[in-house]
């Protein structure tokens, strides 16, 4: 299955994930949704900041030009965030990062959910 198809079917067909992406541990997309706009500079940031938690927690996460406050994290391991009725489910795999975006409607205890079961599955087959 190719990267772009993990978005595709099993973060975003799942109706619980607006928007995803799969990213390397240098910040590289690897597979995104087309109307996911993310800049070269917050990927970067992003994927350096997986590592250390208190970043994260002390300067949120940028995506899409816009700060999200992290709500919980842990160094080279997990991010959630929110921004309004929006936020995100950051989970860092062995060899890469996956994003899951919600928007209103979606609650975010539903997008963890799937977005943590792909992280599990990648982790799995050693991704």
């Amino acid at each position: 299955m190719s990267w772009q198809a993990y978005v595709d079917n099993n973060l975003v067909a799942t109706k619980q994930v607006t928007k995803g992406a799969i990213l390397g541990h240098d910040g590289s997309v690897w597979a995104k949704s087309p109307d996911f706009n993310m800049t070269a500079q917050e990927l970067t940031t992003l994927a350096t900041n997986m590592a250390n938690a208190d970043a994260l927690r002390a300067s949120g996460v940028y995506v899409e030009g816009e700060k999200h406050f992290c709500l919980r994290a842990e160094s080279n391991d997990f991010a959630y965030t929110k921004k309004g009725d929006s936020g995100m489910t950051i989970v860092k795999c062995k060899q890469c990062i996956l994003i899951g975006k919600y928007e209103t409607g979606i609650t975010p205890g539903n997008c963890t959910k799937v977005v943590e079961q792909l992280a599990d599955y990648l982790k799995s087959v050693g991704y």
